[in-house]
Formats: C-alpha cells, sequence, structure tokens
C-alpha cells in the first residue's frame, strides 16, 4: 500500500468514528500495557522493525471503555425521539454513567449522584474519560433540552474539543447564546475555520439577545473593580494602575457585541490561518463593522498608551478580563488580514474610504511614536553598556 492510500484510508476511517464509536474511545493507560509486549521470533531474516506480540488492553480500561459502548447505544436510542426525552431523565442517565466511572477507578465524587451538584462535580472528576463521541451525543442532548449549564461544565473542563465540537457553535448561534459563544471562544483550543465565521457574523450582526446584558455586565465589573484597586491602594501599584487604564479603555466607547468581540481577539487559542480563511468569508456590511472595530482599538492605543498588556493582573489582582484584552500586535496583525484578503474591496468602496484614511492617521502616528521609543531605547541600552565598561 502506498503513502497516498494509507493516508487516504485514515481519513475516510476518522471520518466514519464521528457517526459510529471508536473500539478504543478512551486514552489507554500504556503502563499496563508496555512490559507485556515482547518481540515475536523471526522465522526469516530479522527486519529493521521487527513486530511485538503480548498487546492487550487492562481490565480497568475494558471496563471503562464498556461503560462508555453501552452510555453511547443509550443515548443514541434515546436522541433518535429527542421530544420524550425529559431532563431528569438525561440527568439520571448521565449521572449513573459518571458514577459508573468514579467507581472504576477509584475517584470519589464526593457526593451522592441525586445531589444537584452531582454533575458538576462529577465531570470535574472524571470528564477526561468521556470520549469524543459521547461528548458529542451529550451535548446534542443538552441543546435540545436546554440544558446549558451542563454545556458550561463540558467547556470549562476540556471536554468540547475536535470532533465533539461538531455543529455545537451553529447550534449556539440559531439560539443566539452570546454567553455560551463568549465561553467557547475562551476555553475551546483549535477552533475551526467554519466555526469562527460563524461566531464572527454572529458578533457582527447589529441583532441583541438575553445573553448580551450579562457580557456587558461583567466587562463593567471587571473595569470598576480595577479602578477601585488602584485608587484604593495607598501606595500606587503600577500593576494595578495599567489594569485599570486597560479594562477602562476596552470597556468605554465598545457595543456589547464589540466587547463579545475582546474574546476572540484576545485570546491565544485562535489559530491564524484558521482566522484568514473566516475572514475571507464576511461580507460588506460585516467588514466595515469589524474595520470600525479594529480602528476603535488603534485609536484607543494612540490615546492611552500605558494601556499595555497586563495577563498577571489575572492572578495577582483577580482581573480575569485582563487576559482577554487584545493586544496592540493583535490588532494589527488582525487588520493586516482584513486588508489581504479584502483589498480590492476596501479600496473601491466609498463606504470603506473614511475608514480607512483614519485609520492610516492613526497608523502613522503610532508608527512615528514607536520609532521614537526605538530610539530611546537604543540609547538607554548604550548609556547602560557604557556603565558597565566604566
Amino acid at each position: 500500500m502506498s503513502l497516498l492510500e494509507i493516508i487516504t484510508k485514515s481519513a475516510a476511517d476518522a471520518e466514519s468514528t464521528v457517526k459510529t464509536p471508536s473500539p478504543y474511545p478512551i486514552i489507554l493507560n500504556p503502563d499496563r500495557i508496555f512490559p507485556l509486549l515482547k518481540p515475536q521470533i523471526a522465522e526469516e531474516e530479522p527486519l529493521p522493525i521487527q513486530r511485538v506480540q503480548g498487546w492487550k488492553i487492562s481490565d480497568l480500561d475494558s471496563q471503562i471503555i464498556s461503560l462508555s459502548h453501552k452510555f453511547f447505544k443509550k443515548l443514541k436510542r434515546k436522541l433518535k425521539n429527542p421530544n420524550s426525552l425529559s431532563r431528569t431523565e438525561f440527568l439520571d442517565l448521565l449521572n449513573s454513567f459518571l458514577d459508573q466511572n468514579s467507581e472504576k477507578t477509584g475517584l470519589s465524587i464526593g457526593i451522592s449522584p441525586s445531589d444537584h451538584e452531582f454533575t458538576r462535580r462529577a465531570i470535574e472528576k472524571v470528564g477526561f474519560l468521556i470520549n469524543r463521541d459521547v461528548a458529542g451525543l451529550i451535548l446534542d442532548a443538552c441543546v435540545e433540552i436546554d440544558l446549558w449549564e451542563v454545556v458550561e461544565t463540558l467547556i470549562l473542563n476540556g471536554v468540547v474539543a475536535g470532533e465533539a465540537a461538531l455543529g455545537l457553535v451553529e447550534k449556539m448561534v440559531e439560539r443566539r447564546r452570546s454567553d455560551m459563544l463568549c465561553l467557547f471562544v475562551k476555553h475551546v483550543v483549535d477552533i475551526r475555520s467554519s466555526d469562527l465565521l460563524l461566531i464572527l457574523k454572529y458578533f457582527l450582526s447589529p441583532a441583541t439577545d438575553a445573553g448580551l446584558p450579562g457580557v456587558r455586565k461583567e466587562w463593567e465589573r471587571q473595569a470598576l473593580s480595577a479602578i477601585e484597586k488602584a485608587a484604593g491602594e495607598k501606595k500606587k501599584s503600577p500593576l494595578g494602575t495599567q489594569a485599570a487604564v486597560l479594562l477602562a479603555a476596552a470597556y468605554d466607547g465598545f457595543s456589547t457585541q464589540e466587547l463579545c468581540l475582546h474574546y476572540l481577539f484576545g485570546s491565544e487559542n485562535v489559530d491564524g490561518l484558521a482566522l484568514s480563511g473566516a475572514v475571507a468569508g464576511l461580507g460588506g456590511v460585516e467588514m466595515l463593522r469589524l474595520v470600525r472595530y479594529l480602528g476603535k482599538w488603534l485609536k484607543k492605543y494612540e490615546r492611552f498608551p500605558d494601556a499595555a498588556p497586563c495577563k498577571s493582573a489575572e492572578s495577582l489582582l483577580g482581573l480575569e478580563a485582563c487576559r482577554w484584552v487584545p493586544t496592540l500586535e493583535a490588532v494589527v496583525r488582525c487588520l493586516g488580514v482584513v486588508l489581504d484578503e479584502h483589498f480590492s474591496y476596501l479600496v473601491l468602496n466609498p463606504n470603506f474610504q473614511e475608514e480607512l484614511v483614519q485609520i492610516e492617521g492613526v497608523v502613522r502616528s503610532l508608527q512615528l511614536e514607536a520609532g521614537l521609543c526605538s530610539s530611546v531605547g537604543y540609547l538607554i541600552e548604550n548609556l547602560r553598556l557604557d556603565a558597565e565598561i566604566q
């Protein structure tokens, strides 16, 4: 079999696993497998790579895999008629599955499955045993019965990733769950370009929903908290002042939808190529809103040169929002992507000309300031070297 055939077959197998559960849905424990492996006795001439024998899954892993298969089949059968699945029935089924995994692994949850906190705490303890096939079904069920608190717990504990996240963003957009989309952007790694496009289109649209006010209140609370921390200290902390300036700049003058975009452009989980593909799929109105959003950030950084990144304020001052403020570098990079993908449209469309002229003026000002700072930096470095020599 050629290399191309091997790759093609692997890709076909990967697509088929989305519909049918994998025979090995969990990460197998190598400590119980590797010691049993022994090389096969070769009757012919020895080869550079010898086959081994004795590969066997441990009893514990086999039991966990069996539990996953049984739960997958039972839940899939229930979802054939989702209207008949109640919240109580689903939670009983899910809690039983998590409780059985807890017993098998010896990881105690500490509370009874009947406790209302059991699902959240069980996912925190044994959520790593929920494979992508099972996670996808659980998410489907949660969306059908509007059990978003379980979706939140799954996202926060890293269960939503890869194939398990397929279609989830689309369902969130359909149900206008802005809070869940923000949570998705903040905690899910390797977000697909198609999902980024849906998220961008959603937050660049003028519509609002019930999930947005909560986002604005959180940014307002964080900004006020930063100002209080900076003003309340007898001896002013540079970090507190920096965080207060940064969060005030991030909150003031931005619409609620734009505050949601902060999470997207401030995230380190977003891949540049995926973002470029998403930006390429935006329409004219969406492009204009994105350019205006990025232009606001350029003006903010021109007006407040002290608004520098201070992610350490999250751990030292409890200001989690500092982690999600887009840096000047991220804003400029995204603006470059926008120009690369839609240069002809932006230049020829009169609606964008005024925006681009304003952005050009701000960029020139920032460029001049950066040049002066660079010269001062070189001067300080030279003076420091001269002092060390003397």
